[in-house]
């Protein structure tokens, strides 16, 4: 069975939450895009932990962890995180971590030139709120086929890797000089030593593909990872306001490299109201004051767990949530931090736009949305904890009537709802999986 978990709105919704929640059953969870860009944060009785590549079934016994074809991969930062999680007494070795021999290095240089184009736009106040992580280079090296593949760390030396390797550093010293006067950025023969260095790789290498499409004629259970939304998609999200990949369900299987899989079930994770990390149109963060937004901040902590820096906040935007819903084809939703509006009075909710005049209903990409007025409906708040609740019959009145307004505005059925950051604060509504 192939499960698919993806974000509804801008990224942040909270899916490692729910990946770690599924993953105690499940045989493998893999990443099938991004890089190490965002990160999902994971609550469990051994403490608190940020994840930026490896995927949040590591925590469990038994589940396998795959780095799919579709990534980007920092291979300094993934040491790094395999080195923080082993310091905290967690297994992490070539029996439960795998990564696609087909992934995309993210090189040295992809973070350099990163940094240098977002410092070149923000002159002119154009930035695109990158994460400086080398992301959108990697990818666009990928496309032009100028960037090494992790397998070819196993065959650097063999002469037709030696020579792509040649045109890669022309090329990329080239381009450096002439957009941002950069020196020769490095030679040949350092760039074989860097190779030589990452051997530490070479035993986590596989192809993933074969090992997946194996597990799913086994009929294991197949948790496939997304990195964002559906609002970040290179296709279908605010562009050019988003990732570099395509964080939608349909690309999974193929991301992940089981390349005659489909989803069997997609999981809609959506938050009880809208956070947006980096630039570009964000309606809700203009639905409120500023005395609002900062008690919503604080109350849910809301800052990037990749990179600390604090996330534009809103009410829960239905028109964007309704399109993320349909970019997933998500069957089965969850819902997240619901316990972090307890202590509002009363709780907004955007139920429609007004952009240049025009009501708009529905969410479109291509719309004018850095002028969308969001049009507001107050619900009534709780005012209680509800951090210990378990089942749907123990949450107060207002909080049930919470949640099934965002079904009412949402068109969809809400089966999991978080109240709290830890494994165990979670609570059914319905069927689940």
């Amino acid at each position: 069975m192939i499960i698919s978990v993806t974000g509804i709105n801008w990224g942040d919704e909270g899916k490692g939450r729910v990946i770690d929640q599924l993953s105690g059953n499940a045989d493998i969870v893999a990443r099938y895009q991004g890089g190490d860009n965002a990160g999902h944060t994971v609550v469990n009785e051994r403490g608190r932990f940020i994840l930026n590549l490896i995927p949040s079934g590591i925590f469990h016994e038994g589940t396998v962890c795959v780095l799919g074809t579709g990534m980007v991969i920092d291979l300094e930062h993934l040491k790094g995180e395999i080195d923080s999680l082993r310091k905290r007494g967690l297994r992490v070795t070539p029996d439960n971590l795998k990564v696609s021999e087909r992934a995309t290095i993210s090189m040295p240089w992809h973070v350099l030139q990163d940094g240098l184009e977002e410092e070149r736009l923000s002159k002119s106040g154009r930035a695109f709120g990158s994460t400086r992580r080398g992301i959108a280079y990697a990818y666009g090296d990928k496309y032009k086929k100028k960037t090494l593949r992790t397998g070819d760390l196993i065959h650097w030396e063999r002469t037709d890797v030696r020579e792509r390797i040649e045109m890669i550093l022309e090329a990329k010293n080239l381009e450096l000089a002439g957009l941002y006067g950069q020196a020769m950025i490095i030679g040949t023969e350092a760039l074989n030593q860097w190779c030589a260095g990452h051997a530490w790789l070479r035993p986590f290498l596989a192809d993933t593909g074969n090992y997946l499409m194996q597990a799913e004629e086994k009929e294991e259970t197949i948790i496939l990872e997304a990195q964002l939304g559906a609002l970040r998609d290179i296709d279908y999200g605010i562009f050019p306001y988003t990732s570099s990949s395509n964080t939608v369900s349909s690309y999974a299987p193929v991301g992940a490299g089981i390349l005659n899989g489909k989803n069997d079930h997609v999981v809609g994770v959506m938050k009880a109201y809208s956070t947006c990390v980096g630039a570009g149109p964000f309606p809700a963060g203009k639905a409120m004051n500023p005395e609002w937004m900062d008690k919503l901040r604080m109350a849910g902590d809301e800052y990037g767990a990749a990179t600390g820096r604090p996330r534009r906040v809103g009410p829960f935007d239905s028109v964007a949530s309704r399109y993320g819903l349909r970019c997933q084809n998500a069957d089965k939703v969850a819902l997240t931090k619901l316990d972090v509006l307890s202590s509002f009075d009363r709780i907004p909710v955007i139920s429609g736009y007004q952009i240049n005049g025009k009501e708009c209903p529905d969410f479109s990409p291509m719309d004018d949305l850095e002028y969308a007025k969001p049009k507001l409906e107050m619900l009534p708040g709780w005012k209680c904890d509800i951090s210990s609740c378990r089942s749907w019959s123990e949450l107060p009145y207002a909080a049930k009537g919470y949640v099934k307004a965002l079904e009412e505005m949402t068109g969809s059925r809400i089966e999991f709802i978080s109240v709290g950051p830890k494994r165990e604060q979670f609570l059914l509504k319905g069927e689940w999986l």
